[in-house]
């Protein structure tokens, strides 16, 4: 049995994306490492700072000394420290966007991104132009914050959470042909979304799950 360190800087996804790992990859044994002090630290900061990366870093290691056949790195804001992450660790340390990113930039021209945090906005864009680039690919990429959405639902007003996001994608729906979530916690938005804004909206945990399996199924 393949052993995978999910490694999240906040509360909400684990749940969720644990189901749906169970659900799409019955024989995964799957460990959570929680520390949802992170994305606190980075909000306040206004991004990624040093300490974050070092306390990321050890995350890994641990992830390496339980025995991690894949790592997984569930938050957006801090998936560029897996840049540096994997030039030291020698297990697959796998962004849980990176699949997304590589989706969007591949099938369309026009990318809307929606956040509900600027510090996650900015690393997202880059990683979908990151990926055009890869690709040799010229896109344009339109973003959107949807502002206050965050704290709305981490102060338990889901329904505010989900209606400032929906205000945000049914505006960028009129520019481009494809929305990307930029954080996994937003996936319980995507089918509303779409059905509403009438574009397709990418959300990252079903396609990194996909791309999970498929380096299961090769071995890794």
């Amino acid at each position: 049995m393949k052993k995978l360190v999910a490694i999240y800087t906040g509360q909400g996804l684990a749940e969720p994306l644990q189901k749906l790992i169970q659900s799409e990859l019955p024989g995964l044994w799957l460990v959570n490492i929680i520390d949802d002090g992170i994305i606190h630290d980075v909000i306040k900061a206004g991004g990624v700072t040093n300490p974050v990366r070092r306390r990321l870093i050890k995350y890994y290691q641990i992830a390496v000394e339980i025995g991690a056949d894949l790592i997984l790195n569930t938050c957006s804001s801090v998936g560029e420290v897996v840049d540096l992450g994997r030039a030291l660790i020698d297990v697959p340390i796998v962004k849980i966007d990176e699949p997304m990113a590589k989706h969007a930039a591949a099938n369309y021209q026009r990318i809307g991104v929606v956040a509900t945090l600027p510090t996650t906005l900015e690393p997202t864009a880059r990683l979908v132009q990151a990926q055009a680039q890869t690709l040799g690919k010229d896109i344009t990429i339109i973003d959107g914050l949807a502002e206050g959405a965050y704290h709305a639902l981490i102060n338990g007003r889901a329904d505010e959470h989900d209606q400032l996001i929906m205000e945000v994608g049914r505006r960028l729906a009129e520019q481009v042909d494809c929305i990307v979530l930029a954080q996994a916690s937003m996936m319980r938005m995507q089918q509303k979304l779409a059905e509403t804004a009438n574009v397709t909206v990418l959300s990252s945990p079903p396609l990194c799950v996909a791309h999970l399996k498929t380096m299961l199924e090769r071995g890794i």
